[in-house]
């Protein structure tokens, strides 16, 4: 059986951010034959413009991001929530994944989320946004493989999630849920 390949699109971009950290955890946890990749160079995606997306010249972080996400097996999406949203660095990554329109990389790609927030919803809005974008672009949500964080200053502040090991279990769970999705062993519930 050939390498399982996760790749992982963290929505913050500070460099230590908790949602960075939660994302570093979950692929501590992948088994053995499992690789899980977080994706670098978000920030230097331009914004989503049709004008830009032509072939032969779109531009080379976005095909950047198009290769990567064609050669993983699913995607793993860890999303702080922004003024009650996902933050526009990751609805961007999601747009360009997903043109041309119908034959984009994320097409049928199994896809988990993360959401992870200060307050004690969780990111639940983030969360939901995340999803409906992810299933309208044409990816395949595994939601048995969702997991949401609240208070997360006062959890991860000064300890690691990879740490904590409630946070372990949650995100290993995620990671077995979307293995199997991508795997085409996923049972659903």
């Amino acid at each position: 059986m050939s390498e399982t390949r996760i790749l992982t699109l963290v929505g913050s971009l500070r460099a230590d951010s908790i949602n960075r950290r939660l994302a570093e955890a979950a692929a501590q946890t992948a088994p053995e034959g499992v690789d899980i990749a977080i994706y670098e160079g978000l920030a230097q995606i331009p914004f989503y413009n049709e004008d830009l997306d032509v072939p032969g010249v779109v531009p080379a972080q976005a095909q950047d991001l198009r290769d990567a996400v064609a050669a993983a097996d699913a995607v793993l999406l860890v999303t702080p929530e922004y003024n009650g949203t996902v933050p526009a660095v990751l609805k961007n990554a999601i747009d360009w994944a997903s043109r041309p329109y119908g034959t984009g990389a994320i097409k049928d790609k199994p896809v988990a989320v993360v959401s992870a927030s200060m307050s004690p919803r969780a990111g639940v809005w983030a969360h939901g946004d995340t999803v409906k974008a992810v299933g309208v672009a044409g990816g395949a949500v595994v939601e048995s493989a969702s997991a949401q964080f609240a208070t997360i200053g006062e959890r991860f502040g000064q300890v690691h999630p990879a740490e904590d090991a409630e946070a372990l279990t949650q995100l290993g769970a995620t990671v077995h849920e979307l293995i199997a999705a991508a795997n085409g062993t996923f049972v659903s519930a």
